[in-house]
């Protein structure tokens, strides 16, 4: 990870402490974004300036850029990349920055981000250029990364501060920093120490000058005490710098924290995209049993590749209820829903085999209402190709003429049809455009079968299902099945690294160390082999390696998915429901990181199947429009005008008391969300843009 240093800071000792001066009022920073756009003296006699709703990122190639780049394009916002190490690119003048349309200046830009605060060098013509147009249409500007000196508004790092190595230091967001851009977190920012024996991130914390408000600080020990600033804002000869004193990338929790003010910041909290922080946890195989696997044999018997086992695999794991009554109490007293993604036709099967009686099912249907329910067909066949099992891998059975065999559509939407009969005869709410099948088959599956089952866009489209679960690590962007008009659309799915086939921690530590060990650890060798994996130093201990290793990692990277903007949902199995109840203290982790992290106006968004699809297609179809010019968006005062294709909408997010314009009239504009409202959406009845009127104070 990232490192590395902008230049080398002048530091001191850090024996050698000073206090730090008094903070500024705090009033100052909780004004700056809302701020409207104020022109110079100049310009007051000319029109109300129009700002176009785009960014300017002046990219030098580093990871900060990269990073703030990530976060402008994952929630839709416009920008325009200038490569610093282009030869060709344009020059940043006047003319490139400003213009007159319509007898009204014109700013290009609402915002800029530079690698930091002198990219083009502190003497060059585009240097006094960008200055000049920030002073004169108030437009703000990022610093991604630089280091502490007067130049942005803080004492060197020997003179009170700080600088080195920041891996576990806990920031706190200042009073300030919790009233302006940050408002949506509750107060404190850990630094991610993932492995001790590498930096991860280094900073420089200084004390601040007059005209500098800090947002982000740090405790300074030693003589003197007080605290030095990671983040904050710099107001100097009329212009505006967001100053950022630490190193970091696109993945680290502490930027992903800190980007959605980032990003208000520069945009002054009116912007085309929106972001939410979403989990949702499907739980696979409910009411069917899952097979168990094998320390002795290591492979799971039942499956093709287990040699050595009577292939029927005794001692499977289901839930009992107890097991059901525990997700039932665990939901409601950490107000969380959990996505029942369930099989019928098994709970059945189970009835018939154990003296027709299934306490499991009865208990989980007396509970329906305390869940969500989703179609994972009747008995949970392959779906896709007939398997040839005779070889490992298995391959697409052949007909004589070397056709390939598969499922036909009869058989597909019958298993479809038959589990969402089932629930509805139990009384069982079930979206029907909702399905997840048995291990995301019928889609196309590498290498065996290379294309989806031709019979399966039929078969959805006879059963009325919209969205269908894919494996995000096969097919991480969504797509359609099929061709038609109104065809489904894939709902991609996070896998979590807790397996379907353990019930207990030393079951799920003693195959993750065949999986991540190397062969000289007795491990399959598989991460020896696999560019894209690593193996472990050493094989975890069977009795704390799944607490102490497995649960942390694991939360750790279903969170940055939350806090990456990104709806699509994570799924386990049934059986991490089970026995030991394997999947709780990765949720517990989960929720308990985010909520100490976050303020309660930033909630959770639990998203059912078919929003997070519905959020994946607007979000293609917005990007494709950004990509061909086909939108406008600008601001003029407090108005806010965007255009859009016919049939398109615009995800857009403003300040707390914006209203939209209708025919007749305004209402209020969209959802609270983060201290901000935004949503996706459209002009109205026989309008052909979006008009928004910002608050005036």
């Amino acid at each position: 990870m990232d490192s590395g240093r902008i230049r080398t800071p002048r530091t001191a000792p850090r024996t050698s402490r000073v206090a730090p001066r008094a903070a500024r009022v705090a009033a100052l920073a909780a004004a700056a974004l809302l701020a409207t756009v104020v022109p110079s003296a100049q310009a007051l006699a000319a029109p109300v300036p129009r700002v176009d709703l785009t960014v300017l990122v002046v990219d030098d190639g580093g990871s900060a850029v990269g990073a703030i780049t990530a976060e402008l394009k994952g929630s839709g916002v416009p920008f325009r990349r200038i490569d610093l190490n282009d030869p060709n690119r344009p020059v940043l003048d006047t003319a490139f920055l400003s213009d007159t349309l319509d007898g009204r200046p014109r700013a290009k830009y609402q915002g800029v981000v530079l690698p930091h605060e002198s990219a083009f060098g502190p003497d060059s013509a585009e240097h006094t250029a960008l200055q000049t147009y920030e002073r004169t249409f108030g437009i703000p500007q990022v610093d991604a990364y630089t280091w502490s000196h007067p130049g942005v508004g803080l004492d060197y790092t020997n003179e009170g501060g700080w600088s080195g190595v920041l891996d576990g230091t806990t920031a706190g967001i200042t009073t300030a920093g919790r009233a302006g851009p940050f408002r949506y977190l509750a107060g404190a920012l850990t630094f991610e120490d993932n492995d001790p024996s590498i930096a991860e991130s280094y900073g420089y914390a200084g004390r601040p000058r007059a005209g500098y408000t800090s947002y982000v600080d740090i405790p300074i020990d030693g003589a003197g005490g007080g605290r030095a600033s990671l983040v904050g804002e710099y107001t100097a000869d009329g212009r505006r710098e967001l100053v950022v004193t630490f190193a970091y990338n696109q993945y680290q929790r502490q930027f992903r924290a800190l980007a959605r003010g980032i990003v208000e910041w520069l945009t002054q909290g009116v912007h085309l995209g929106q972001s939410r922080n979403y989990l949702s946890v499907h739980v696979d195989d409910v009411f069917a049993p899952d097979a168990r696997w094998d320390t002795g044999l290591d492979c799971t018997p039942g499956d093709f590749d287990c040699v050595g086992d009577d292939g029927e695999g005794a001692d499977p794991i289901r839930m009992t209820v107890a097991d059901a009554q525990y997700a039932a109490a665990w939901q409601k007293s950490s107000g969380f829903t959990l996505d029942m993604v369930y099989n019928g036709g098994q709970g059945e099967q189970w009835k018939t085999e154990h003296a027709g009686s299934d306490p499991l099912t009865d208990r989980l249907v007396a509970d329906r209402a305390q869940y969500r329910w989703i179609n994972h067909t009747y008995t949970h066949p392959f779906l896709g190709c007939l398997q040839d099992n005779a070889v490992v891998p298995w391959q697409c059975a052949k007909d004589t003429q070397g056709g390939t065999l598969w499922v036909s559509r009869a058989e597909l939407s019958a298993q479809i049809r038959d589990n969402h009969n089932w629930a509805v005869r139990k009384g069982i709410s079930v979206d029907r455009s909702e399905l997840v099948t048995g291990e995301h088959s019928g889609l196309r599956t590498l290498p065996q079968q290379p294309v989806d089952n031709p019979n399966l866009a039929g078969a959805l489209a006879d059963n009325g299902v919209k969205w269908t679960g894919s494996d995000n690590s096969r097919e991480p962007q969504q797509r359609s099945v099929g061709t038609a008009s109104g065809a489904a659309k894939t709902v991609p799915r996070h896998p979590m690294n807790v397996y379907y086939n353990v019930g207990t921690a030393a079951e799920m530590a003693d195959e993750y160390n065949w999986i991540y060990t190397s062969r000289a650890d007795g491990g399959s060798g598989i991460c020896e082999s696999n560019p894209a994996s690593t193996c472990l130093p050493a094989p975890l201990p069977t009795a704390t390696g799944y607490a102490d290793h497995i649960v942390p990692q694991e939360a750790r990277t279903a969170l940055s998915h939350v806090l990456g903007n990104d709806p699509r949902p994570h799924y386990v199995h049934q059986s991490n429901l089970a026995e030991e109840r394997l999947l709780y203290p990765v949720l517990d982790r989960v929720l308990a990181d985010y909520r100490g992290l976050f303020a309660p106006s930033a909630p959770l968004v639990n998203p059912a199947q078919r929003d997070a699809g519905t959020e994946l297609t607007r979000r293609a179809a917005w990007d494709q429009a950004l990509a061909a010019g086909k939108v406008t968006a600008y601001r003029i005062g407090t108005a806010v005008t965007v255009k859009a294709p016919a049939g398109l909408v615009a995800p857009v997010t403003a300040p707390e008391g914006t209203r939209k314009r209708l025919l007749l009239g305004t209402t209020v504009f969209g959802t609270a969300y983060a201290g901000t409202r935004s949503a996706w959406t459209a002009p109205e009845l026989l309008q052909t843009s979006v008009t928004l009127t910002l608050p005036t104070a």
